[in-house]
């Protein structure tokens, strides 16, 4: 490390006082500050993200919730507002006792764009009321759980456990969110940090700090998905953190989109790390050798010019030696032309592979998360992708350029305003692609205030309007970068020249006379203890490292743009966590669509199965009976199922020469529209694809005709969703 030295007169300076040598500790402890008032914020956050809100949600179920049957219904339906993922053990129902009735088996009632699941019920269940406990996983990847309550003949009193937290939650939940939000910020990084060295501050790829940063959010990322991947069976199912050794549920996970998504992205760190260790390895030594080469050829035109002026500023790691070092050896000199070829040959190389990861990685969130389902998926993925590599280039190359403000060599300005120019870009594709994302999420303007995903996408923007002020602070400061240093860092080198010599000679005590040159561990006290010799070199570079800082805090312009960088990364830390609690909160046009029903499973009528009983008398023998008509789903299209089901009065089934089934809607003047019956047993007809074209209170007429001359037209209202 070097240190700046002022070949300048007069050596009577002090040296640095406690009250100069303060002033980094109380930038140090605002910034300390700041840090954990974000990092307050984001256990705020977080701690109030789980369980996580489902994205699919129940609109409807048969027997609806709270109801009362006069008999054993033939099965349990329920019905979800956009494709889940379930199995045998995901729908149970429980008599009064807490015994489970259902079959075990699954029913897939799926048909169009209704998404509906059975459980199938035996004959002659008692009287009494029944649990139905249900568990799934919706399209994007969030598990969605409950339970309700119908009752046969009359409600009764029930002792059937209830879960005791929902899917998503407890332990197992917590610590899902947190690996979710570590999965997010090592991306961002990742991907930023990369962007910033490789178009921004190529020199960056030799600063420690940022190789570390660039390390550790790969390092990070891994990690977080390789915990997602453990956790995501209890995360499912049961809860139990215990699970994450289940190999069996693994191998389930594996099975679906989530988990695919997951080993992809695993997949993709590998080649990840191939780029890392590229970019940090032959990249910074090309970068290194191109700089070597130009400073050679520099050297060679100023050769032989003397000492420098007084007043000059010069850089080394100790007092200017007496004599000038030798000249390097023309082999060890790199050829200029050749390290800038090999330099840009590498910076094409990584910037092509780069992006081809950074993509891959992006797409790993939007084909198994929101962009996955609902309206436009086939858009809303390439724009998710694109939404996501943006804001990693703004927000990660952020955190570089911070890293870099505050640990490492001094950042020169037109650094900073490739940049800052970058970083405008991507501010305007997140903008973009951000209100493309909040319409086909929210949908209307009511919905922004009325429900929480609304409401925390307001937060959302709010923190990014308050970043894109600050950041505006950030220009103005780049715009008022020198080139050079700043006139108060000059005279500060000033000072810190003299009390390096005064710190030094305090430090190694008197040196002996000697004829020839005095190296870095020479002296009386060094030959006698090495130990002691290196802790004199440990605390020569503490000194150099504190004098570096001293002189480069004292460049007013830099520093305002540490602290307005910082402020963005405070606030950027925020907007990740409000991120992270987003993608885990039910979209508001679910949210909505299920108020509009009233609920999930609460209304008889929302979204229900139609159910008519019908009697009617022919005038004939054996003219008597009833019937019963299912309407399924029971609202408007062409994806309606028709059963229906002709008893005698003791309740037996009956065949009968024929029926015939019609609906009219009398306010459009549509209709008659026939339905086509097939019998398929004793008194049973069905139909399929029955189509209502638009909702409305439609009239249901039925013809039954027991014998040749003996006819009945019965006519109800049927209201279609």
């Amino acid at each position: 490390m070097t240190t700046t030295v002022l070949c300048a007169p007069g050596s009577g300076a002090r040296a640095p006082s406690a009250r100069r040598a303060g002033a980094p500790r109380a930038r140090r402890s605002s910034a300390l500050r700041l840090l954990v008032l974000a990092a307050a914020l984001l256990g705020a956050l977080l701690g109030g993200a789980a369980p996580a809100s489902a994205h699919a949600a129940l609109t409807g179920s048969t027997p609806a919730q709270g109801s009362v049957v006069q008999s054993a219904p033939e099965q349990v339906t329920l019905t979800f507002s956009e494709g889940v993922a379930m199995g045998d053990d995901s729908v149970r129902v429980l008599d009064p006792q807490g015994k489970r009735v259902d079959r075990g088996k699954l029913r897939d009632l799926c048909s169009g764009e209704t998404v509906k699941y059975g459980a199938g019920l035996p004959p002659g269940l008692p009287d009494g009321t029944y649990t139905v406990a249900w568990q799934a996983v919706s399209a994007d990847s969030h598990p969605v759980s409950g339970a309700f309550t119908f009752s046969v003949g009359a409600p009764s009193e029930t002792s059937a456990p209830l879960p005791q937290q929902e899917a998503g939650g407890g332990v197992v939940g917590a610590l899902y969110g947190i690996a979710r939000y570590l999965a997010y910020a090592g991306f961002v990084v990742l991907v930023g940090g990369a962007a910033f060295v490789l178009i921004c501050r190529p020199a960056a790829a030799r600063v420690r700090s940022v190789q570390r940063l660039v390390a550790r959010s790969w390092a990070a990322l891994t990690a977080a998905t390789i915990v997602m991947l453990l956790l995501r069976t209890p995360y499912t199912t049961s809860g139990d953190l215990a699970d994450v050794f289940d190999l069996g549920g693994l191998r389930q996970v594996l099975e679906t989109k989530p988990g695919a998504a997951l080993v992809s992205r695993l997949l993709l760190l590998a080649a990840a790390a191939l780029f890392v260790a590229v970019l940090f390895g032959a990249y910074a030594r090309a970068q290194r050798d191109e700089g070597r080469a130009g400073s050679e050829e520099g050297r060679t035109g100023v050769e032989g010019a003397g000492d420098p002026p007084s007043g000059a500023l010069i850089t080394s790691t100790a007092p200017a030696p007496p004599a000038a070092p030798a000249a390097p050896n023309a082999s060890d000199t790199p050829d200029a032309p050749a390290a800038a070829k090999r330099r840009k040959d590498l910076t094409f190389g990584l910037s092509v592979g780069g992006a081809i990861v950074a993509v891959g990685l992006a797409a790993t969130w939007a084909m198994a998360e929101h962009a996955s389902t609902g309206l436009q998926t086939a858009v809303a993925m390439p724009v998710d992708v694109l939404h996501l590599l943006a804001v990693a280039t703004w927000l990660g190359g952020l955190t570089a350029l911070l890293v870099s403000l505050y640990r490492g060599p001094s950042v020169a300005r037109s650094d900073v305003r490739r940049f800052s120019r970058l970083a405008f870009g991507s501010v305007l594709v997140v903008v973009a692609t951000g209100v493309y994302q909040s319409w086909r999420q929210v949908g209307t303007w009511q919905a922004l205030t009325d429900t929480s995903y609304g409401k925390l996408l307001l937060v959302k923007a709010a923190l990014v309007v308050v970043l894109v002020g600050i950041a505006w602070f950030s220009r103005r400061w780049t715009a008022r970068l020198g080139e050079g240093p700043a006139p108060e860092a000059e005279a500060t080198a000033v000072l810190e020249s003299v009390a390096a010599r005064t710190e030094t000679a305090a430090i190694d005590g008197p040196v002996p006379a000697t004829d020839g040159p005095v190296s870095a561990t020479d002296g009386p006290a060094a030959e006698a203890d090495p130990e002691r010799a290196a802790q004199l070199a440990r605390q020569r570079a503490a000194l150099a490292s504190a004098r570096t800082k001293r002189i480069r805090d004292a460049d007013p312009e830099r520093s305002g743009l540490r602290r307005s960088v910082l402020a963005e990364a405070t606030v950027a830390v925020v907007v990740l966590a409000v991120t992270t609690v987003l993608t885990s909160t039910e979209p508001a046009r679910t949210e909505a669509a299920v108020k509009a029903v009233g609920g999930a499973g609460q209304s008889a009528d929302a979204n229900q199965p139609k159910v008519l009983n019908i009697p009617f008398d022919t005038g004939g023998p054996r003219g008597k009976g009833t019937a019963r008509v299912d309407l399924d789903p029971g609202r408007s299209g062409s994806g309606n199922a028709l059963h229906l089901r002709l008893a005698d009065p003791d309740g037996r089934t009956v065949d009968v020469p024929e029926v015939k089934v019609s609906f009219t809607l009398p306010d459009k003047d549509l209709g008659p529209l026939p339905v086509t019956l097939d019998h398929v047993s004793e008194g049973h007809w069905s139909a399929r694809d029955v189509q209502l074209p638009v909702p409305g209170q439609w009239q249901l007429s039925l013809v039954v005709r027991t014998s040749d001359i003996d006819q009945v037209t019965e006519t109800r209202n049927v209201k279609i969703n």
